[in-house]
């Protein structure tokens, strides 16, 4: 009888790890602004397939350079399009670009409420500490840099930013009380996290910054990959176009 149960025990093991063996699995690279929504989208693919999908998060340029460098990814969705159009002419592509998304600026602030003065708000000296992305590697901190100058406040509001990694880390920085305002994507305050902190935004007028266009793209070296092809047709679907939706993503005219 002991034997038996034994037998069975190491049979039933055999059947789960030879499952895991068989399933495939890609790695896929994803601008940190696409966080909330990227979660979302892999647990909705996952009720369809039996892939898994590993996702990485980071800036933009950062993973840029990752994959030019020799990083497994599979496929690539850049905050910036003009980052997979380098991958191309690089030929570190496998695929078409598929222009995913369009994002969008917010100002979030945690004690002021920014609509009486809109982004003016920032020269108030309540506000010690702004956070925004790096603009040297992510695209969210280049178009924070490029409002900021539209509207004539880099010079009154510079001694007062500080910089995260990525757009996520920005937003970190807002959250946890470490930046009095932060001037993020739109995605980042659509997440319960920031519904829940008791912050207010507005959105930065669109003509202050040049379009955040997003590219996404199978790499080299997901060329060939059966699931990097079904996650990145599934992406063009209705029901993640649903999805991208609800995390303030517009799809590009």
């Amino acid at each position: 009888m002991m034997k038996s149960r034994a037998y069975f025990a190491i049979l039933c093991l055999l059947m789960i790890v030879g499952k895991s063996w068989g399933q495939e699995r890609i790695r896929v690279a994803v601008a940190s602004d696409m966080k909330y929504a990227m979660d979302s989208l892999v647990k909705a693919f996952a009720l369809q397939s039996a892939g898994e999908v590993d996702v990485t998060y980071g800036s933009s340029g950062k993973l840029t350079e990752q994959i030019l460098n020799g990083a497994p990814f599979d496929v690539f969705f850049s905050a910036d399009i003009d980052f997979v159009e380098h991958l191309q002419s690089r030929k570190q592509t496998s695929s078409q670009i598929y222009p995913y998304a369009r994002g969008y600026l917010v100002l979030w602030c945690r004690k002021v409420n920014p609509e009486n003065r809109e982004i003016q708000i920032l020269t108030d000296p309540s506000i010690a500490r702004i956070a925004i992305a790096n603009p040297q590697h992510a695209p969210y901190g280049k178009r924070a840099v490029e409002c900021l100058n539209y509207f004539g406040l880099m010079d009154a509001v510079k001694a007062k930013l500080v910089y995260g990694q990525n757009v996520a880390q920005a937003a970190q920085f807002a959250l946890s009380g470490a930046a009095d305002a932060a001037i993020i994507g739109l995605s980042a305050v659509r997440s319960k996290a920031m519904q829940k902190s008791g912050g207010t935004y507005i959105l930065i007028p669109d003509e202050s910054y040049a379009p955040l266009v997003q590219g996404a793209v199978i790499t080299r070296h997901g060329g060939g990959k059966k699931l990097a092809s079904e996650f990145f047709e599934y992406v063009k679907s209705p029901a993640a176009v649903d999805i991208l939706s609800y995390y303030g993503f517009t799809k590009p005219e």
